[in-house]
C-alpha cells in the first residue's frame, strides 16, 4: 500500500531534482515533496526501483514525477538528466543532492586506488556535478534551495572503522556546501547540507567489508540503543521533513547551515 497521497500545495509549480531517489531517504524526500505539489526529478543509477517510485507518485499526480537512469559521477549522464528535466517540468527551484555509497570498507592500506576513487567520484563528485549542472537553471528561476546529504560521519563521529573514503567525503562535501552557500547567496540560492546518523535505507546493500577490519578496531562498547532519541536508527521519512523545510520559503534566511539529524548519537562517542 502506498503512503503517498496528496495532502497540500505548498510547492505548487516548483520542480525539484532529487539524487538517490529511488529508494531510502531520497524517495521520502521525492514523496514528500511531491505530496506537497511539486514536480520531481527523480535520478537513480537503478532506474527499475526509480521507476516504482515514479508510479507511486503518477498514480496521484498524473505527470508529477519522471525517474532518469543516471550515473552521478558521469558529467554526460548528469547534464543530459539535468537539461531534460527542466525542459520537461519547465524550470527548476529544489535541487537535493542525497546518492551516495559507502564503498569499500578496509584498512587504509588495502583500500585500492579503484576503490577509493569510486566512493570518491559517487559522493563527493556527484554532488559537485549535481550542483554545476543545476545552477544555471536556478539562477534562471532567480533562486532556489540546494540541499546535500553529508553524514556524521566524517564531521562529528569518526567511530566507523574502515571508512576512511567515506568520511572523507563527506567532510568535503560540508565544506564544498559552504562555499557554494557564499558563491550564490547573490543569486538567492541557499546551499545547506544535512548530516543524518544511522538511518533505515538499503545503503549498505552496496559495501564491501575486507576481512583486514578486524585488525583496526577499536573495540568500543556502545550505549545500548545508540540513539537516545529513539529505540533504533531514524527513519527515511524524519530526515525527508528536514529536506521539506530546507527547500520551503520556512527556511528562507537559512544558507551555509550544517545540520545534524541523528537522534543525539552523535553525543555519545
Amino acid at each position: 500500500m502506498s503512503y503517498f497521497a496528496a495532502v497540500g500545495a505548498a510547492f505548487e509549480g516548483k520542480t525539484a531534482i532529487i539524487t538517490g531517489a529511488g529508494s531510502g531517504i531520497g524517495k521520502a524526500a521525492a514523496l514528500q515533496l511531491a505530496r506537497e505539489g511539486a514536480n520531481v526529478a527523480l535520478f537513480d543509477l537503478n532506474h527499475e526501483r526509480t521507476k516504482l517510485t515514479e508510479q507511486e507518485i503518477n498514480s496521484v499526480r498524473t505527470g508529477a514525477a519522471r525517474a532518469f537512469d543516471v550515473d552521478i559521477s558521469n558529467p554526460l549522464r548528469v547534464e543530459k538528466a539535468v537539461l531534460e528535466s527542466v525542459e520537461l517540468f519547465g524550470g527548476l527551484d529544489i535541487v537535493f543532492a542525497n546518492a551516495g555509497i559507502n564503498g569499500v570498507v578496509a584498512p587504509i592500506e588495502e583500500i585500492g586506488i579503484e576503490d577509493w576513487r569510486q566512493t570518491l567520484a559517487t559522493n563527493l563528485d556527484g554532488t559537485f556535478l549535481t550542483v554545476k549542472y543545476t545552477i544555471p537553471h536556478l539562477k534562471k528561476q532567480g533562486g532556489g534551495s540546494i540541499i546535500i546529504t553529508s553524514s556524521i560521519n566524517g564531521n562529528t563521529r569518526f567511530t566507523s572503522f574502515g571508512m576512511s573514503a567515506y568520511s572523507t567525503s563527506k567532510a568535503a562535501q560540508c565544506a564544498f556546501a559552504k562555499m557554494a552557500a557564499l558563491e550564490l547567496a547573490k543569486f538567492r540560492i541557499r546551499v545547506n547540507v544535512i548530516c543524518p546518523g544511522a538511518v533505515s535505507t538499503n545503503i549498505d546493500d552496496s559495501t564491501m567489508k575486507t576481512e583486514g577490519l578486524k585488525e583496526i578496531i577499536i573495540p568500543v562498547e556502545f550505549p545500548e540503543g545508540g540513539q537516545p532519541l529513539a529505540d533504533g536508527p531514524g527513519q527515511p521519512e524524519q530526515v525527508a521533513d528536514l529536506v521539506r523545510f530546507l527547500a520551503s520559503e520556512q527556511s528562507s534566511h537559512i544558507t551555509g547551515a550544517q545540520i545534524v539529524i541523528d537522534g543525539a548519537e552523535s553525543l555519545l562517542f
